[in-house]
């Protein structure tokens, strides 16, 4: 065999040892080389971000230079506009005089509410009058409600400068007296319907029924004159109430009451006399001082609700006293707004600072955290419920001895006791042993219930609402009626949460106008328009699931203290309380710019539309954003810009309501300046500016104390 041959070999060639030396040396040299042009290009993108940063913040120095070189001028001049809030608060105070110097003129019977021997002369006078025709009560205790609201509005609309502590408890007292002699009244009606009942006996029961009613109240009285067990039911056809009664009961002498008041005179003073915001015109220098002044501590404020008083309950028909209210001041006279001083412009300027008397959630919310919580769960938290459609007293009342016919004599057996109830179940009964009452009642239409209603009795010993003692409560939301079992004969109110509208979903405020104005806010059940002209508002329309709703209160002029009343009447509650910030998801705002964008929004609002932006609640504490468009004819297309505004500086932002995220980048060709009106005057018209310029105080006034009631920014 001759030599093996030697296998080919299938790999590459072997590199020598120097061939890779040069080989990593170059690949270290091509590296080093990338990292050198990588770290130079990083260099010099830093310097080039670094310069970018330091022009932009020389030119942000720039800016802001040059708004304080101008801020005093610039506030001089809005100090000029802000004239008219004062020229508004002179007005009103004028406007006032000009009423009470009218009544007196006219000479007409009436009393004039805040006079205390005329009021009490009044009420004395009433209170001898023996005459108890159910037809002259209610028409008097119309007279009677006008004074209530009379009082209940000065306390509301009279800036604490021009009433004193004294007047306003004398008023909270007329107004309790006021309250206790209209239920005593319509007491002694229902007492002289009872003596004859005879006269109203149904032709096919035998039983007395009547339903007596005005705009203000109805009576529902019916006498068990024939005691049958089979008529223990009875439904008052003209009123839609109606009752079921325990067979112990209809074979009884009783009558029973059915008294639905359209008002609530029951529930805490400070609940039916909660204050819209107000103009209080301060000089800065005093701003501070008055905030700390007028805060009241919370025990004081916990005293004063629980000493609140009440009108008389059924327990209390016989009684004829006057009650006398204890001295309290107004819980809305607490002022927290601002906490905050600039004494920069303390310094430079004199400007007036126009200011609310709306307490601010982020001083509420330190004093309620000192307040002692609810525990009985049975009792209801008034700060979140509200009684609406007023107030139905059911009773269960000893029938008096009826009149006799013998011969031509008519005979009658007089007891000089008063309305007496009838006890149900008997005070040593068991609950057990004695069957409930089953009462029908049938909702107001003018009343918007947007969620089945809480029923609530009225506790007259702890001077509350609760809960517990009604049972199987049936809502029939399309019949506008419910059904439930109470163990006792009780005073039941009807009530929703307030805070069902909260918050907003959008809202928009566009001139009309001349002195015209419309306020739209979107809620989740419902879209309120509210028109503005001169000094008065108006509710044009409140639409729910696409229809018109509530148009017995649409279309009347009315001052916005009043328009507030009406809405929450009707169960529209668009206006946050001293406390709402607890039950509702609440975009917090600093005051400063709160309230100061509310001041300079009214004064612009004749020539200038806004309107909720999404970027409001990425703004944060201090600042407010909203969309704003010159708006001079109704009809025009709205071409919107955000602003952003902290009370001191107004600027106009780059970003739109589309942009995918908030930024606080100015617009082109855009500065600060240290007011809304200086911001928007960059870019307005001629002819808007002029239209600012030239706007009447009064409906400025009524703009503000719109959007300051309603709290736009933020309440949505």
């Amino acid at each position: 065999m001759g030599p093996k041959k030697k296998k080919k070999s299938s790999g590459k060639k072997k590199v020598s040892k120097a061939e890779q030396l040069r080989l990593q040396k170059e690949e270290e040299e091509r590296r080093l080389k990338e990292e050198e042009e990588a770290q130079f290009q990083a260099q010099q993108e830093e310097a080039a971000r670094l310069e970018k940063e330091r022009i932009e913040q020389e030119q942000l120095e720039k800016l802001e230079a040059k708004d304080q070189e101008r801020r005093e001028s610039e506030l001089a001049e809005l100090h000029l506009l802000e004239q008219k809030f004062l020229s508004a608060q002179q007005w009103k105070t004028d406007y006032r005089a000009c009423g009470k110097w009218e009544h007196y003129l006219s000479c007409d019977g009436s009393p004039d509410p805040t006079v205390l021997q005329e009021i009490n002369t009044f009420m004395s006078l009433w209170r001898d009058d023996q005459n108890e025709d159910v037809q002259l009560v209610m028409e008097k205790g119309e007279q009677v409600l006008n004074l209530i609201e009379k009082l209940q509005f000065l306390i509301l609309d009279t800036p604490p400068s021009e009433i004193t502590e004294k007047e306003t408890v004398q008023y909270q007292e007329s107004i309790l007296e006021l309250q206790n002699l209209l239920h005593q009244k319509y007491n002694g009606a229902t007492e002289h319907l009872l003596k004859t009942a005879n006269m109203y006996e149904d032709s096919e029961t035998g039983n007395m029924q009547a339903v007596i009613k005005d705009k203000n109240v109805t009576f529902c009285i019916w006498a068990n004159l024939k005691k049958k067990v089979r008529l223990k039911n009875h439904m008052f056809c003209d009123a839609q109430h109606g009752f079921d009664l325990p067979k112990s009961l209809a074979m009884s002498s009783v009558a029973v009451r059915i008294l639905h008041t359209y008002y609530d005179h029951l529930s805490p003073l400070w609940l039916q006399c909660q204050s819209v915001p107000r103009l209080e015109v301060l000089d800065s220098k005093e701003l501070t001082q008055h905030s700390k002044d007028n805060v009241e501590e919370p025990e004081e404020e916990e005293k004063k609700a629980k000493e609140e008083p009440s009108v008389p309950t059924e327990e209390e028909m016989c009684s004829d006293g006057r009650k006398s209210a204890v001295s309290f001041k107004e819980n809305s006279n607490s002022i927290a707004d601002i906490n905050e001083t600039e004494e920069e412009i303390e310094k430079k300027s004199e400007i007036l600072d126009i200011l609310s008397q709306v307490q601010h959630p982020l001083t509420q919310e330190e004093m309620n955290e000192k307040e002692e919580a609810i525990t009985d769960e049975n009792i209801v938290d008034l700060q979140q419920f509200v009684p609406v459609g007023g107030v139905y007293h059911i009773d269960a009342l000893q029938l008096p001895p009826q009149v006799k016919q013998i011969n031509d004599w008519s005979m009658v057996e007089v007891l000089n006791v008063g309305l007496q109830a009838y006890p149900y179940p008997p005070e040593e009964a068991e609950d057990a042993t004695y069957p409930p009452i089953q009462i029908t009642l049938r909702l107001s239409d003018n009343v918007m219930y947007f969620e089945d209603p809480v029923i609530a009795r009225w506790d007259p010993a702890g001077q509350q609402w609760r809960t517990d003692g009604i049972s199987n409560i049936t809502y029939e939301r399309q019949a506008k009626s419910i059904t439930f079992e109470m163990r006792a004969f009780y005073t039941v109110a009807l009530l929703q949460d307030a805070h069902l509208n909260m918050p907003y979903q959008a809202w928009e405020l566009q001139p009309t106008g001349t002195d015209e104005a419309l306020l739209i806010v979107t809620t989740v059940f419902a879209t309120i328009q509210i028109q503005i002209k001169g000094n008065q508002c108006m509710l044009s329309s409140v639409v729910v699931e696409e229809k018109d709703v509530l148009s017995y209160v649409t279309g009347k002029w009315l001052s916005p203290v009043d328009l507030r009343a009406v809405l929450k009447k009707a169960g529209v509650n668009i206006f946050p309380g001293a406390y709402s910030h607890k039950y509702v998801s609440v975009n917090k705002k600093a005051p400063l710019a709160e309230v100061r964008a509310y001041q300079q929004m009214a004064l612009v609002a004749s020539a200038f539309a806004f309107a909720w932006s999404k970027w409001n609640l990425e703004a944060g504490q201090e600042q407010v954003v909203f969309k704003v468009s010159e708006h001079l004819k109704a009809d025009s297309v709205k071409d919107w810009s955000l602003y952003m505004f902290n009370g001191q500086k107004a600027q106009n932002l780059k970003i739109t309501e589309s942009s995918e995220a908030f930024s606080e980048e100015l617009e082109e060709d855009s500065e600060f300046h240290s007011t809304l009106y200086h911001m928007l005057k960059d870019f307005a018209s001629k002819e808007a500016i002029d239209k600012v310029e030239t706007a009447n105080f009064l409906f400025i006034d009524v703009v503000y104390q719109l959007l300051l009631a309603t709290r736009v920014l933020t309440y949505s």
